[in-house]
């Protein structure tokens, strides 16, 4: 059976023992500055593992070749299927992401693939830190060179939602928005990187590092539930759509919320860096 949300570190190690098919990809990055993902990898990564940039890799530079607007924009299904078979993904592949950023951005990654229609990625619960502290193989330098993969693109496993979904269905028990960002940022009383401060109208706040325990690995999934559960206060957790400042750190509630035994969530990729781009939508602070 493939892993298909989160994998410990014993089992990685037993993977990686195994004559599975299976690709490591470190998605460590640093939102203050993006050189630093290169720099991090060259330092350390686990052994045999490949790399997968925020920018380069998991975002269109192009507006071309994007799907929507925001600071990270999604690319095209059809390039991300080319940087996959770049990578070395191939139809059988188990794909283990992993980053030393809280799951932060090896969500990303997680999402994409499924989004993709490839089931078989999990994330490594604890990321590198877990691993290191176990006393998991790592080496420094450039990836080893892969042969390419054979990657096809399947019907998407997850929903992608777009700004004129979430316009279309604003205010109706249906829909119930949950904002990933830090509580300044999302009641408005700071905006370090979009043009206006503040959240969509109706929207919930679920920080995407409280579904961390302490330890850095994700809460059990008895607990998980009884957060959301409490977030939701009975609205429609069918109708939950997740999104945060450019669609990257939502992820980790999409995630979480499954690990809890939630149906999965519609994800608006654009999110609040797309949102705060069209003036002629409603902001909502508090």
């Amino acid at each position: 059976m493939p892993y298909t949300h989160l994998i410990s570190v014993d089992e990685l190690k037993a993977l990686q023992a195994s004559s599975a098919p299976l690709l490591v990809v470190d998605c460590s990055f640093d939102l203050a500055d993006a050189t630093k993902a290169d720099a991090m990898f060259a330092e350390q990564h686990i052994a045999g593992a490949v790399q997968a940039h925020l920018d380069r890799d998991l975002s269109a530079k192009d507006p071309a070749d994007a799907v929507n607007g925001g600071r990270h924009p999604l690319p095209k299904r059809e390039l991300f299927a080319q940087t996959l078979q770049r990578l070395g993904v191939n139809q059988d592949t188990q794909v283990v992401a992993y980053d030393r950023n809280g799951a932060n951005y090896c969500g990303r990654l997680w999402w994409m693939l499924k989004w993709a229609g490839h089931d078989a990625v999990a994330v490594l619960n604890g990321g590198l830190q877990a691993w290191v502290a176990a006393g998991g193989a790592t080496e420094s330098g450039p990836a080893a060179p892969r042969a390419p993969g054979n990657f096809q693109l399947g019907e998407p496993l997850r929903r992608l939602v777009h700004t004129d979904d979430i316009v279309a269905a604003l205010g109706r028990p249906t829909q119930t928005l949950i904002d990933a960002r830090g509580g300044p940022r999302y009641r408005g009383e700071t905006e370090p990187l979009d043009p206006v401060a503040g959240h969509i109208p109706g929207a919930l706040n679920r920080p995407f590092g409280d579904n961390l325990g302490a330890d850095g690995f994700f809460k059990p999934a008895a607990q998980l539930k009884q957060e959301f559960d409490a977030l939701l206060a009975g609205r429609d957790a069918a109708g939950a759509v997740h999104h945060c400042g450019s669609g990257v750190s939502a992820v980790p509630n999409v995630l979480a919320m499954e690990l809890a035994g939630y149906a999965p969530a519609g994800l608006y990729a654009g999110s609040w860096s797309e949102w705060s781009r069209r003036p002629e939508l409603p902001v909502a602070r508090g």
